[in-house]
């Protein structure tokens, strides 16, 4: 069989799954609609004030309202945050004092964090310069949380555990709202004032309950990901505990501004209107995900997650085994994409990354991953990571060129 017939013969098997997908975007959508009825959402709250920021009724019901979505106490949701990563990055600054300890349960956290922990680059600001000490725990030889490990992984000094939702730029599985609740509960078995703190990207919307509603403290995440719905034009978030929150929005502003203050600039109804969309922009982004992770998976290359295993973020990796592959692949998703569809993606350097990426992105907000991007390190086994899409139908269409450019494993 040919390789676009099998991706033909991949878009008429799935339709089962589809609705099944379509079943959660509705039970996600619900919690959204409740919470914009309970915090009387209204057409008032789309204008903003300038300057300091000071009584933004729009910023203060939107923090309300993305607070009750996620079940968390309080919640900060600022374009202030240039990423996922700063907002994360106010979280674990806001809370860790110097002698605490950090750690990382499952592996080695994300390319992006490297820099923050201090175990890449020069240091400067890093937690290790504030003497914050670092340890994480190393996946079982299967791939997954080492569970026996982490019943006493926990530290005296163990401040603060950093659980990293997505897989990142590895191959491990990803983590379920099932996997972090049985963390959370080992972690405060061994200590209840252990910070449990969830790196939320990519997985928001993709079940009916968020790290919150499970016993996590404190999460994070950026707006150009799932909670931004493809128009938010920039932003992230925190949410959880109200002291928690507000200790990472001091971090964000300074101590005495805390969540007062900062400017939406206008942005108010495209981070409302991005966030009532979110569910159904992550259900058509799954639905991209399974016809990639069936149509290779066909074609011989390995892939993560597995066409019959359920989805737990926005995330399909595919195994493509040479920068060749991994190059022509980013190139036929850019020249298939509404912005940028003339540019020819290349290797090279990004800020915060380890090894030189290639990256196929054209979308209209730049950087946004809840669009349809593609993207991997060169480096082997050459694994090309893609994201988003804001309906399958592009995904599958951007798939057929994909499919012709790297043909059969």
């Amino acid at each position: 069989m040919k390789s676009l017939e099998k991706l033909q013969l991949s878009e008429q098997t799935l339709s089962q799954i589809f609705y099944g997908i379509d079943a959660q975007v509705k039970k996600n959508l619900s919690r959204v609609l409740t919470a914009f009825r309970e915090n009387r959402v209204g057409p008032h709250h789309f204008a903003s004030v300038s300057g300091y920021g000071h009584d933004d009724l729009g910023r203060q019901v939107l923090d309300q309202t993305f607070a009750s979505i996620v079940d968390a106490e309080a919640a900060i949701v600022r374009v202030q945050f240039v990423s996922g990563t700063h907002a994360i990055a106010c979280a674990l600054f806001g809370v860790l004092r110097p002698g605490d300890e950090l750690l990382a349960v499952v592996g080695p956290p994300y390319d992006t964090l490297e820099e923050v922990l201090g175990v890449r680059g020069n240091g400067q600001g890093s937690l290790k310069e504030f003497e914050v000490d670092y340890r994480y725990l190393p996946l079982a030889d299967t791939g997954s949380i080492d569970w026996k490990a982490l019943a006493t992984a926990v530290r005296p000094h163990t401040r603060l555990v950093l659980i990293q939702r997505s897989c990142g730029y590895s191959w491990r599985s990803s983590l379920s709202i099932t996997d972090i609740s049985r963390i959370v509960q080992i972690v405060k078995q061994q200590n209840p004032e252990t910070i449990c703190f969830v790196d939320n990207c990519y997985g928001e919307f993709v079940e009916d309950r968020e790290p919150t509603a499970v016993g996590a403290d404190l999460m994070a995440g950026s707006l150009i990901k799932n909670p931004g719905g493809t128009i938010a034009p920039t932003g992230g978030y925190v949410a959880g505990r109200a002291d928690l929150v507000e200790a990472a929005a001091c971090r964000l502003t300074a101590p005495g501004i805390g969540s007062s203050g900062g400017a939406t600039l206008e942005q108010n109804r495209l981070l409302f209107q991005g966030l009532f969309l979110a569910p159904q922009m992550v259900g058509e982004a799954l639905k991209g995900n399974y016809l990639m992770a069936q149509t290779f998976d066909q074609l011989g290359y390995p892939v993560n997650p597995g066409p019959e295993v359920r989805q737990r973020e926005v995330i399909q990796a595919i195994q493509l085994g040479s920068p060749e592959k991994l190059i022509a692949f980013c190139r036929a998703i850019q020249q298939h994409s509404p912005i940028g569809a003339y540019l020819s993606p290349v290797p090279a350097a990004m800020p915060g990354y380890e090894s030189e990426l290639v990256m196929a992105g054209g979308t209209f907000i730049d950087g946004s991953t809840s669009e349809l991007s593609a993207d991997g390190p060169l480096r082997p086994p050459y694994i090309v990571y893609c994201q988003g899409g804001t309906h399958w139908t592009h995904v599958a269409i951007a798939l057929e060129a994909a499919v012709e450019a790297i043909g059969p494993a």
